[in-house]
């Protein structure tokens, strides 16, 4: 019995070592995001409403946002819908973002990886294709008005051109 309670202890040594080595994502900027929201604005032109929740999970190492339209598709599902992820690339001292959206394609290629470095209260992430295009996507924090203001550009012969321009208000 004294074997089997040492051995115990041992595990449980190691065990709780172990996790109090692991660290969670400490970022005051993203913790601004955590809620409920309601994104206005237009995308390619086009008035829209999303509503939008943001959440740490995974043990506090990554940010997600659940994005989803209000305006639905002739069988009466979310015209738009993505799950992005944020977290902190240690390595490289940059934001790292993954966009997943029903838009399909390259949803897991690298393309769908954008990086970005902190400047104050604004991530301006670039997104790079597989086919050399480029794709701007910036989340700009307003603290006076507690308002996100995301701006979303396409790249093309080092000219931006718009593509989104939206307002994150708490719902």
């Amino acid at each position: 019995m004294k074997i089997i309670m040492k051995i115990f202890l041992v595990v449980a040594a190691a065990y709780f070592s172990v996790s109090a080595q692991q660290t969670t994502f400490q970022d005051s900027l993203l913790d601004h995001i955590i809620g409920k929201w309601v994104l206005h604005g237009t995308i390619a032109e086009k008035e829209t409403t999303h509503d939008i929740v943001a959440q740490w999970v995974l043990g506090h190492q990554y940010l997600q946002l659940h994005e989803v339209s209000r305006e639905k598709n002739t069988t009466g599902e979310a015209m738009y819908e993505a799950i992005v992820y944020i977290g902190w690339d240690q390595n490289t001292k940059q934001y790292a973002c993954l966009w997943l959206d029903i838009t399909g394609g390259g949803g897991l290629s690298a393309q769908a990886i954008g990086h970005a470095e902190l400047s104050g209260d604004k991530m301006a992430f670039l997104f790079k294709g597989t086919d050399g295009s480029l794709f701007h996507t910036t989340f700009v924090y307003d603290k006076g008005s507690d308002i996100w203001i995301w701006l979303m550009d396409s790249e093309e012969n080092g000219k931006l051109q718009s593509f989104a321009r939206l307002k994150l208000t708490r719902e």
